[in-house]
């Protein structure tokens, strides 16, 4: 069993920039595909950027590529989402996950290839 968990979150002015991350325990990540989501209110819940267990590759959704980065660190077992230039909508909840397996679609955007989810942690960017 993977335990994921989300920290980082909270209210920041549009512009401004926040890091989120996303701490394992229970099993090293180094093997995972791992991945942020989002949901905002009324909404489903939304990829937002992807990073192959090797580094090697990242995936992002449209309205995030040049202001979002994904990055992990193998040392600490964790899951970074650099988040700058923020917009109102950016705000929700962000979710991190993590899949034990090869994903079977490529970009790994479906929420059906992950297998483990952390709690969420909430973003608000004001306007």
């Amino acid at each position: 069993q993977v335990q994921l968990v989300e920290s980082g979150g909270g209210l920041v002015q549009a512009g401004g920039s926040l890091r989120l991350s996303c701490a394992a325990s229970g099993r090293t990540l180094r093997t995972f595909h791992t991945a942020w989501f989002r949901q905002a209110p009324g909404k489903e819940r939304e990829f937002v950027a992807a990073i192959s267990w090797s580094s090697s590759n990242t995936y992002y959704t449209d309205s995030v590529k040049g202001r979002f980065t994904i990055a992990r660190e193998h040392a600490k077992n964790t899951l970074y989402l650099q988040m700058n230039s923020l917009k109102p909508e950016d705000t929700a909840v962000y979710y991190c996950a993590g899949a034990s397996g090869s994903p079977s679609y490529y970009p790994p955007t479906r929420e059906s290839t992950y297998d483990y989810w952390g709690q969420g942690t909430q973003v608000t960017v004001s306007s």
